[in-house]
């Protein structure tokens, strides 16, 4: 397989892997809001690992380092099929979604809020 046919394989699995934690930040203050709490805690603890594998490699996805072995483009996006931007801000957007929903999935669960 040539470089660029590498690439765009870790690229596309990094996708996946991304659009599939996006959706399970998106679903925790939905399911919050539905009072399935225990679905939400299930996601919260799946994010929770991710924080915990990103965390562990210094903040980085460790599929950023395996694409990085097949080109020298440096741009926030060279890794994944996202715009610049998103994924310039990725960690903050997705963060603050994360941290959002969970508390108010919480909040809710307790009853601070109804």
């Amino acid at each position: 397989m040539t470089p660029e046919a590498s690439l765009r394989l870790i690229k596309a699995l990094h996708t996946i892997v991304w659009a599939f934690f996006v959706v399970c930040i998106i679903a925790i203050p939905v399911l919050g809001f539905m009072r399935l709490y225990n679905h939400a805690v299930v996601l919260i603890g799946v994010v929770l690992v991710e924080v915990f594998v990103l965390a562990g490699n210094r903040w980085r996805c460790p599929l950023t380092g395996v694409a990085a072995r097949y080109t020298d483009d440096k741009n926030d996006n060279f890794d994944i099929f996202l715009p610049v931007w998103v994924a310039r801000h990725n960690k903050l957007i997705f963060g603050s979604l994360f941290f959002g929903g969970t508390v108010f999935t919480l909040a809710r669960w307790t009853g601070w809020i109804e």
